[in-house]
């Protein structure tokens, strides 16, 4: 990266980013599946943007459960002005599928974890006071 492109580039928080993005584009709002290369498109609109945030920024999204979702029952691929720019393939869909395929069995092993460590401790609380009868001061 030049001197140039350091000065005239400007750092934004990505979620900041992500959130003007939502506001400016029907396509990032309702979470469309978008063109292939649309960081292009974005660049265009945007020049002041930086390339590492917009990479987090579009990592954010794509890999949001909402994004995924409609990849998983979407057909088309849509540019920033919601133009069809190609079709989502079967190999995307599935894809789309098998990410939230496993986020979900995460959160549900993530969930049993949680609800074992909360029973043990119930049964960790219920010992100490049975010896506190049994052992405390009468």
């Amino acid at each position: 990266m030049t001197t140039t492109e350091t000065t005239t580039e400007k750092a934004v928080d990505p979620r900041a980013l992500l959130k003007d993005l939502q506001t400016r584009f029907d396509v990032f709002r309702n979470f469309s599946p978008l063109a292939i290369g649309i960081d292009k498109q974005v660049f265009a609109q945007l020049p002041e943007v930086s390339k590492k945030s917009l990479r987090l920024a579009m990592r954010s999204h794509t890999m949001s459960t909402r994004y995924l979702k409609e990849m998983e029952k979407g057909t088309v691929r849509l540019n920033l002005d919601a133009t069809p720019a190609g079709e989502v393939t079967d190999e995307n869909r599935q894809h789309a599928a098998e990410q939230l395929k496993e986020r979900f069995k995460k959160q549900v092993e993530q969930r049993k974890a949680a609800e074992a460590e909360a029973k043990a401790e119930q049964r960790r609380q219920e010992k100490l006071s049975q010896l506190a009868e049994k052992f405390g001061r009468k």
